[in-house]
C-alpha cells in the first residue's frame, strides 16, 4: 500500500483545518498560540534557508531542543527537503550527543535551549563533520552558538524573518516528489542495555502506524494536547504527529518540572505520558491524603473505599449495587472531581506507553473518570504494535494490534510483529538488522507476552529482563514492581535475583508520605538517612510488602530488601528516555548493597 509522506500528511492538515491555533507555548510566563498558517511559513522558511546551504535528499539533520515550537518546524523543514531527522534527547549527556551525530554523519545541527546549546559547546572539538548549526534564539544564546567554532552559525529567526508565499508556495511544490519508502528520520535509541543502535524508519512507518493509531480517536473543536514527553522518542513524537494531522492544536511543556503547572493552566483534553507519570501522580494523591486531617481525612478515605467498591463497575462495566452506585456519585461530586481538577478538569484521555501499567493503577484512575488508554510499541515499530482506544477498553491488556498490524507469539513466548510499522533496519549495522527482522518480515521484539482470548495483547515483561532464580524459577519483574509501587509508601522497586537463591528488592521510599504516617504515630526523624534507617520504616515497608504480594507464587515473594535514598535518574543513568530501568546499570550501581541483601543466612520465612 502507497501512504503519504509526513509533509504531505501536515498539508493535508492545513488546507483542511487550518484555524489560529495550531501550537501553544509560553513566553514570558503566558501561554501564546501560533496559527497553523504561520507554522506553515516558518517550515517553509527553514526549509529554503537549508537548501541555500546544501541540505540535499538524504542528508542528515540533527535536531537537539526540548519541547517546543521550533522542534516541529525543524522537522518539517528537513522532511519536506527529502533530508533525514535525527533527534537527540534535549538531555542527552555529551558523549552521546558526539556518538549520535558522528555515527549519523549529520551535515546540520539546529539547537534551541540554554542547556542544549551548553552540552553542544562542550563537544565542539568532535563536530567537525558538522557544516552549520541553526540556534533558534527564543530557547538559545546566540553568542554562546556562535563560539561553537564553525563558520556558519546562523539564528533561526534570521532565517524564516522574510518567509512569504513564494517559500510556501515553493515547500508545496517540493513536497509531491517525495516517496513514503525514503528514509525519514533515525532515531537512536538510549536503550536498557547495550550501545545505542540507529533506527531506520521510513515516511510510510510513521504514516501507517499515525493513521492506525489513531482511527478512533474522537476529537473536536475543543480539543488540546499537552506535549511533555522528549521528542527525540517516537513514542510522543507519533502521537504528536496525530494531533498536528488532525488539527488538535499542541501545548508544549519544555521543561519536565513544569508538567503539573501546565496540566492546570492549559487544561488539556488529550496527554500521552509513560507509567512513572502514573505512579506519581497516585502518590501525590494518596500522599495529600494522608496529609490531611480530621473530616476531610475521612472523607477521603471513605473515597477511595468507594473507589474500590466501583472498579466493576466503572473500570469493567460490570453490574455493582445501587448503594455503591450513589455512594460512587457522592464521592464524585466532593472528591474525584479535586482529583480531575488537578490535571485540569477537562482530560477525556491519557495514554499510556513505553512500559507496563500496573492494572490496579488503570482501574484506580478509570474509576475516579480519568480514563488511560494503554498501548504498546518499541522504537523499531514506528512505535504503535497496539492500542486501548478503541470500544471497549480493556484494562490489563495494551489493546489491540492495529489494523495491517500482525502479532504472534513465538514458543518461548517473545512477541513477534509484522507489518508497514516494521523499521526499514539499523543505521550502518547490517548483522542486527538480521538479526532482529527474519526473511519473511517478522521482528523480534524482546517483550514477553500473549494475546487475550479477545485477541488483546498483554504483555508480561522484557525477555532479557526476566529473572530466573538458582532453583530453576521464572520471575518476571516488572508485574512485582509495578504492584508495589501502588504502595503510597514506596515510591520505585527494582527487583534482583537473577540466579540467586531468591527475590529481592531495591525500594526507594516515599518520605512524604512516610513521615506524615509517622507523625501520627508520634514518630519523628532527624534526617532522611536516619528515617530510611528507622525500624519503625523497615516494618511499615515490610507490611506493605506482604499485603501488596500476598498472592504471588512462594519463588515470587520478596525475601529481602534495602531501602535507596534516592530514586533512579536518567541523568544518573538508571533510566531510559522513557523512564524504563537500566537493570544492568542499577545493578552495578549498587552490587555491593545487593550482595549485602544475599550474604547473610538464608531468610527464615520461605
Amino acid at each position: 500500500m502507497e501512504y503519504p509522506t509526513l509533509p504531505e500528511r501536515l498539508l493535508d492538515a492545513v488546507d483542511r483545518s487550518a484555524g489560529p491555533r495550531a501550537q501553544i507555548h509560553k513566553v514570558g510566563g503566558e501561554w501564546k498560540d501560533i496559527p497553523t498558517r504561520e507554522l506553515l511559513r516558518r517550515i517553509a522558511g527553514l526549509a529554503k534557508a537549508l537548501a541555500e546551504r546544501g541540505v540535499l535528499e538524504g542528508d542528515r539533520v540533527a535536531i537537539f531542543a526540548p519541547n517546543c515550537p521550533e522542534w516541529h518546524v525543524a522537522d518539517f523543514a528537513v522532511s519536506g527537503l527529502g533530508a533525514v531527522v535525527v533527534p537527540i534527547y534535549f538531555r542527552e549527556s555529551p558523549e552521546r550527543i558526539a556518538y549520535i551525530i558522528h555515527h549519523s554523519g549529520a551535515k546540520v545541527v539546529f539547537v534551541a535551549g540554554e542547556e542544549q546549546t551548553a552540552r553542544l559547546l562542550s563537544i565542539r572539538a568532535g563536530l567537525a563533520g558538522v557544516e552549520c548549526v541553526i540556534a533558534a534564539d527564543g530557547h538559545t544564546s546566540l553568542a554562546e552558538a556562535a563560539s561553537i567554532a564553525l563558520d556558519d552559525t546562523v539564528r533561526y529567526e534570521d532565517l524564516i524573518a522574510a518567509a512569504g508565499d513564494a517559500e510556501i508556495a515553493a515547500y508545496r511544490q517540493r513536497v509531491p516528489k517525495l516517496r513514503s519508502a525514503q528514509l525519514a528520520s533515525i532515531i537512536y535509541t538510549s536503550g536498557t542495555t547495550g550501545e545505542p543502535k540507529g533506527v531506520m524508519l521510513s515516511h510510510a512507518n510513521f504514516v501507517s502506524n499515525e493513521l492506525a493509531s489513531f482511527e478512533n480517536l474522537p476529537y473536536g473543536s475543543e480539543d488540546v494536547a499537552l506535549s511533555f514527553l522528549p521528542l527525540a522518542h517516537v513514542y510522543e513524537r507519533l502521537t504528536d504527529y496525530g494531533y498536528l494531522f488532525r488539527g488538535i492544536p499542541l501545548a508544549y511543556v519544555v521543561r519536565p518540572d513544569d508538567v503539573a503547572r501546565a496540566l492546570v493552566e492549559v487544561r488539556p483534553t488529550f496527554v500521552a505520558a509513560v507509567p512513572r507519570f502514573f505512579e506519581k501522580l497516585y502518590a501525590t494523591v494518596m500522599e495529600r491524603g494522608a496529609q490531611a486531617a480530621g473530616l476531610r481525612r475521612v472523607l477521603f478515605d471513605w473515597a477511595v473505599r468507594t473507589s474500590r467498591r466501583a472498579i466493576p463497575w466503572r473500570a469493567y462495566a460490570r453490574p455493582v449495587s445501587l448503594g455503591v452506585r450513589l455512594q460512587w456519585a457522592i464521592a464524585d461530586r466532593l472528591v474525584y472531581k479535586k482529583f480531575r481538577a488537578g490535571v485540569g478538569g477537562r482530560l477525556r484521555l491519557f495514554i499510556s506507553g513505553g512500559a507496563p501499567l500496573a492494572t490496579e493503577l488503570a482501574e484506580f484512575f478509570t474509576t475516579v473518570g480519568l480514563t488511560i488508554s494503554q498501548g504498546y510499541g518499541l522504537t523499531e515499530t514506528s512505535p504503535v504494535v497496539s492500542n486501548n482506544i478503541v470500544v471497549p477498553n480493556h484494562i490489563g491488556t495494551v489493546g489491540h494490534p492495529l489494523r495491517d498490524v500482525e502479532v504472534r507469539i513465538a514458543d518461548d513466548g517473545e512477541i513477534l510483529v509484522r507489518g508497514p510499522c516494521v523499521m526499514m533496519g539499523y543505521y550502518k549495522k547490517p548483522e542486527e538488522t538480521r538479526a532482529a527482522i527474519s526473511p519473511d518480515g517478522w521482528l523480534a521484539t524482546g517483550d514477553v507476552g500473549h494475546l487475550d482470548k479477545d485477541g488483546y495483547l498483554v504483555i508480561t515483561d522484557r525477555k532479557k529482563e526476566i529473572l530466573k532464580t538458582a532453583g530453576g524459577k521464572i520471575v518476571a519483574p516488572a508485574p512485582i514492581e509495578n504492584l508495589l509501587k501502588t504502595s503510597p509508601y514506596i515510591q520505585n522497586v527494582a527487583l534482583v535475583g537473577d540466579k540467586r537463591r531468591f527475590v529481592a528488592a531495591l525500594i526507594v521510599p516515599n518520605l512524604a508520605a512516610i513521615e506524615a504516617r509517622a507523625r501520627q504515630a508520634g514518630i519523628a526523624f532527624a534526617s532522611s538517612a536516619a528515617l530510611i534507617a528507622h525500624p519503625w520504616v523497615h516494618e511499615l515497608i515490610e507490611s506493605e510488602i506482604a499485603r501488596l504480594t500476598a498472592n504471588l507464587a512462594q519463588y515470587e515473594t520478596i525475601k529481602r530488601f534495602a531501602l535507596l535514598d534516592r530514586d533512579f535518574t536518567y541523568d544518573g543513568g538508571e533510566l531510559t528516555y522513557t523512564l524504563k530501568l537500566k537493570r544492568r546499570v542499577i545493578e552495578g550501581q549498587y552490587a555491593d548493597l545487593i550482595e549485602g541483601l544475599y550474604a547473610e543466612a538464608s531468610p527464615a520465612r520461605p
